[in-house]
């Protein structure tokens, strides 16, 4: 960013540290954000980004240094503070209330409109909407809107407040490539209205797109701040890990044949009667990532339950070996010969007992198959020593509850756990959500070990670019049902794009 020497900061950290007990989270960071740039954060799991966004958000409070806003110190106590101050955070997973409306979301909470709703919060809305080009339309409900407009809420609903130093997190993770263009033009537009803006990614692609500056943290301190002009993603994935990464994934050939799974016109109800998968049918072959890519519930959670005997579909059937698994349940599907590992989207809530320690987690897996009255310990711990080693999970010992670890760390244990167990059919909801860019890259070599031993595995990512290197055909689902099954080869991002929002065939045609 050309003059930067002499602006005063919107935002400048000075020598910020914070501990949680004996774990050092934060330690003597610096960093600088202007008005009229975006600068990107950038750091391993467990390297201190979240923390120290907390502290600007007001969620922390430093143990020791200082804030400074437009050149002069302040202590944010709370979020309201951090209002005050006009810092607002967009977080990954949306704040709404899904029955409400647009514009009773933008202003809920806010104090300053006393205790009835005003018609002219409409026109405020509207002038916000002018300024800095976004597109919302005040009396729609929250649960009739698109990913990308809900995003555009939660920012309307920062600006609303008067934030002009904006920080989001992870805001692409759920957004088509064309929605996630359109979002960083607006951006690029806040920008050049005067706001300061920090973007939180692990995607190196979008760093280099839409940042002017780039900050990385190691181990809790900050060790570089770079122009993105020039840098590239090596070096920022060099300075991020502290080693060299080879930033390329491994596609395997498919060295197995024959039909490992067949899914025939799968449909499936939600409580209400609705469908959420409608005459869904595909194969999954041996030694195949098959990718499933889509918008947010279009229908991926209820594709891998009900494969996995957790959901029971309305009609349909899903055959291994000729034989029709509906209708059994999990412990059944294992019993006649399918060795599933199934590695859910909700973590803590599905996949891993939150109070238990890493060791007894991997015993969930194995536990019935025990000969005695006593649970054999020794080996659950062995596995466990060897997958914190092999995955590179952090943790204080392998006793350790792991509720008390990173998202990160999280599920390295479960996909490791999951693996382990040697499965025909592995079946993965993003497994790499969350992690940085070295740990994913751990997590791509093991799923292409599993692929080269015959392992059939459905992949469901959020990752286009990820998903057209590792997978060999890609299946996208909209609204329940299947809009086109590609060669991973022979497409591209956008087209993939344009079916997740259901192009029509025209449009498919012209994005050739």
């Amino acid at each position: 960013m050309k003059g930067t020497a002499e602006k005063i900061p919107a935002i400048e950290l000075r020598n910020i540290t914070k501990t949680f007990a004996s774990v050092v989270a934060n330690e003597d960071i610096n960093l600088t954000l202007y008005r009229g740039e975006i600068l990107a954060l950038l750091g391993e799991n467990g390297s201190g980004k979240t923390t120290l966004m907390n502290i600007l958000a007001g969620i922390y409070k430093p143990d020791s240094g200082s804030v400074l806003i437009d050149g002069e110190p302040v202590i944010i106590h709370s979020p309201e503070d951090a209002n005050k101050h006009g810092i607002g955070m967009i977080h990954q997973h949306f704040k709404l209330v899904e029955v409400h409306s647009a514009a009773d979301n933008i202003i809920l909470g806010d104090k300053k409109i006393g205790m009835f709703l005003k018609a002219s919060r409409h026109e405020r809305i509207k002038e916000l909407c002018n300024n800095y080009h976004l597109q919302v339309e005040p009396d729609k409900k929250v649960y009739n809107m698109s990913v990308s407009e809900k995003q555009t809420v939660e920012i309307l609903k920062v600006l609303y407040r008067g934030a002009d130093i904006l920080i989001l997190d992870e805001p692409t993770a759920v957004l088509t490539p064309q929605e996630a263009d359109h979002l960083f033009d607006i951006l690029r537009h806040m920008r050049d209205q005067g706001c300061a803006i920090i973007i939180i990614t692990h995607k190196l692609d979008e760093v280099m797109s839409i940042s002017d500056r780039v900050t990385i943290l190691h181990k809790g301190k900050s060790v570089a701040t770079v122009n993105t002009a020039e840098t590239n993603a090596h070096e920022l994935t060099e300075l991020m890990v502290g080693k060299a990464v080879e930033l390329s994934i491994q596609r395997p050939p498919v060295s197995h044949e024959g039909n490992l799974l067949e899914i025939h016109h799968l449909s499936v109800q939600n409580e209400e009667g609705v469908d959420t998968l409608r005459d869904v049918s595909f194969d999954l072959n041996h030694g195949e990532i098959l990718g499933v890519a889509g918008l947010a519930g279009s229908g991926q959670k209820e594709l891998c339950e009900t494969i996995a005997g957790l959901l029971k579909p309305h009609k349909g059937a899903v055959l291994y070996k000729n034989e029709n698994i509906i209708g059994k349940t999990p412990a059944e599907i294992i019993k006649i010969g399918i060795s599933m590992s199934f590695v859910p989207e909700d973590r803590l809530g599905m996949g891993l007992a939150a109070s238990m320690s890493l060791a007894d987690n991997l015993l969930l897996k194995s536990y019935k198959n025990g000969k005695g009255p006593f649970l054999e310990r020794k080996g659950a711990r062995a596995l466990a020593d060897s997958l914190v080693e092999r995955l590179e999970i952090v943790t204080p010992d392998i006793d350790t509850p792991v509720r008390r670890l990173s998202g990160g760390n999280v599920q390295k244990v479960l996909l490791g756990r999951e693996i382990e167990s040697n499965p025909n059919v592995l079946i993965t909801a993003y497994p790499v959500r969350g992690l940085d860019i070295n740990s994913s890259y751990t997590i791509y070599d093991a799923i292409n070990q599993q692929k080269e031993k015959g392992v059939g595995i459905l992949f469901i990512g959020e990752d286009l670019d990820v998903m057209l290197e590792l997978c060999d055909r890609i299946m996208v689902l909209c609204h329940g049902r299947i809009t086109g099954i590609v060669d991973a080869k022979e497409t591209t991002k956008e087209k993939l794009g344009l079916m997740m929002a259901d192009a029509t065939i025209k449009e498919m045609e012209g994005a050739k």
